[in-house]
């Protein structure tokens, strides 16, 4: 009995997601957390200002991302999913799997681009400190953190009116990339449930 009970949460709190996203974030925040440092170290202070301002552009555009799934239908894609049209499939698939999805750009990517744009602007502060041969760069850092800190919740809002009302087309547009993905690296990104599922049964009646 306490298996099955076991078993349960397991799957009702989708834990092998909550592991597998928990791992990959680790592994993410480090290699992004690297490439983002050694950018900005070897690049002047105007183009490592720039790296900054594209790190929260992504977290920005995650976040649209992760809110338009979750206010999408899938309803508008299947008349062109019945046209064969790919990016209507795939795009079905992420509003069914509205939760991970969101739960990776909101999440995830959102909450990485915070950390490493925190990181990022401190870095351009002690460059900036060396450069001008600043005593006291205390002001300078509450200042570029400020600035941060208001241009992403500032175009997290603005960007959160674009998703609730353009969620369909940011969803197809999305689809498209993924689309792209999958035929590139011949993955299938969120793979049919009920198709794994046959395969498995087939591969124990095999057995």
């Amino acid at each position: 009995m306490a298996k099955k009970e076991d078993e349960s949460f397991y799957i009702k709190y989708n834990m092998k997601w909550v592991l597998f996203i928990t791992f990959w974030t680790f592994v993410l925040a480090i290699g992004i957390s690297v490439i983002a440092e050694n950018l900005v170290q070897n690049l002047d202070v105007l183009f490592a200002f720039i790296i900054l301002l594209i790190i929260i552009f992504i977290g920005i555009l995650f976040d649209v991302i992760g809110i338009a799934v979750t206010a999408a239908s899938e309803k508008p894609f299947h008349a062109m999913a019945a046209n064969k049209i790919d990016e209507a499939r795939i795009a079905i698939k992420l509003v069914r799997n509205s939760s991970q999805v969101s739960n990776f750009c909101n999440d995830v990517i959102g909450d990485i681009s915070g950390i490493i744009s925190g990181a990022v602007a401190t870095s351009i502060v002690f460059r900036l400190i060396l450069i001008v041969g600043i005593a006291d760069g205390t002001i300078l850092t509450i200042l570029l953190t400020a600035f941060t800190a208001s241009l992403t919740v500032g175009g997290k809002g603005v960007g959160k009116s674009v998703a609730e009302y353009h969620h369909e087309q940011i969803i197809f547009q999305v689809a498209k990339v993924v689309n792209f993905a999958e035929k590139v690296f011949n993955v299938e990104i969120f793979a049919n449930k009920k198709k794994a599922k046959e395969k498995k049964d087939k591969k124990g009646k095999e057995k």
